[in-house]
């Protein structure tokens, strides 16, 4: 099982890897910044996530489209969900969240 610091680096080093991939094609008139800037937002948000001790061991998935971000997954209690957002709507450069997460 990962430390907590390498998982928090695992996530850092995919996302960026995505980011690098996704900046070779651009979808509807994105630029690569854009792009870039979504990928750095998505790993902001999964860091922090990851590292609040409420949402411990708990999967939430993140995606950021021009700095709107979507949260799914499941969690154990409606205070999860709304810490949650919370987290997300922290990090610079979020405009919106869209909380999709559901209690289990």
């Amino acid at each position: 099982m990962l430390h907590k610091s390498q998982q928090l680096v695992f996530a850092l080093i995919v996302t960026l890897c995505s980011a690098l991939l996704i900046s070779c094609y651009t979808p509807a008139g994105r630029s690569a910044g854009e792009v870039v800037d979504d990928a750095g937002i998505t790993t902001q948000v999964k860091t922090s996530l990851m590292a609040n001790k409420a949402l411990e061991g708990i999967a939430i998935s993140v995606k950021t489209f021009s700095g709107e971000v979507t949260l799914t997954g499941a969690v154990d209690t409606p205070e999860q969900v709304r810490k949650a957002s919370e987290i997300a709507a922290s990090v610079r450069g979020v405009k919106k969240v869209n909380n999709l997460v559901t209690v289990k």
